[in-house]
């Protein structure tokens, strides 16, 4: 399938989705809102695939909504409809089944920021910076924000880089906490698709499991929870990956899960 602002790539069980506006450092327009479904439509119906790599052509990750488009007036009414337009793309990649990693390189900021997070675990390089900048074009946060930025920060700091835009290197992203791994720029691709490979190893429902019950956690009481990891126990504990991984860890070779 052609994308005009994508490019999706397969490597083994490893599909790579690649922002691909390197002239306006990847923002976000209406076709790469409509195409991310469709390329995530995509990975989804491919039965090989196992992780989802999320990543920017020309040196940066996504700079948010394209401010070009932005010199015409817009009613209230289109500017709702053009984040709910982004609304759609941040619920299906936040609630994707597959692991997803962002790795990011240069400028992740406005929207572009929260669709990095929105992504399961982020791989910055050393060059990467992050800004929620919405309140330097007099604009309110969107791409989940309020609502990703907070459970990784903390409220006080949320509203911190909220209020002021401030833009923050990876080394401050990583102690704060809002990504996992900082490295290199030039090891940042070797070391994103060896942390997807061993993820990808894994055995797939349980991943799909653990991430529906993780990504709930923060709205459940421990009852619930316990109610849903029982549920999900009851399933991953009847699948072929579950004796397969017993058979392994018997016979002590790595395991050759298939998603059964």
């Amino acid at each position: 399938m052609g994308y005009e602002t994508l490019v999706v790539e397969r490597a083994g069980a490893i599909a790579t989705i690649t922002f691909n506006r390197p002239e306006a450092r990847n923002a976000l327009d209406l076709t790469m809102r409509r195409e991310m479904l469709g390329a995530l439509d995509e990975v989804e119906a491919d039965p090989t695939s196992r992780v989802v790599i999320l990543t920017g052509a020309g040196g940066h990750f996504c700079s948010g909504g394209d401010v070009k488009t932005m010199k015409k007036p817009h009613t209230a009414a289109e500017g709702r409809g053009r984040v709910e337009s982004l609304n759609r793309m941040v619920l299906r990649l936040v609630n994707f089944p597959l692991p997803t990693i962002a790795m990011v390189d240069g400028y992740a900021v406005g929207a572009g920021s929260n669709l990095a997070l929105c992504c399961d675990l982020i791989v910055a390089s050393d060059r990467a910076k992050f800004g929620e900048l919405f309140c330097k074009i007099g604009l309110a946060v969107d791409g989940g924000g309020t609502w990703l930025l907070p459970r990784l920060v903390g409220l006080p700091r949320a509203k911190e880089l909220v209020f002021t835009g401030e833009v923050i290197d990876a080394a401050e992203a990583a102690r704060i906490g809002l990504v996992n791994r900082v490295v290199p720029a030039a090891a940042l691709e070797t070391t994103t698709r060896v942390l997807a490979e061993r993820i990808a190893a894994g055995p797939p429902l349980a991943l799909r499991l653990d991430k529906q019950m993780l990504n709930r956690a923060a709205s459940t009481d421990l009852a619930s929870a316990l109610e849903v990891e029982a549920f999900s126990q009851g399933l991953a504990i009847a699948s072929e990956d579950h004796k397969e991984g017993v058979g392994a860890f018997f016979d002590k070779r790595p395991p050759k899960f298939s998603g059964r």
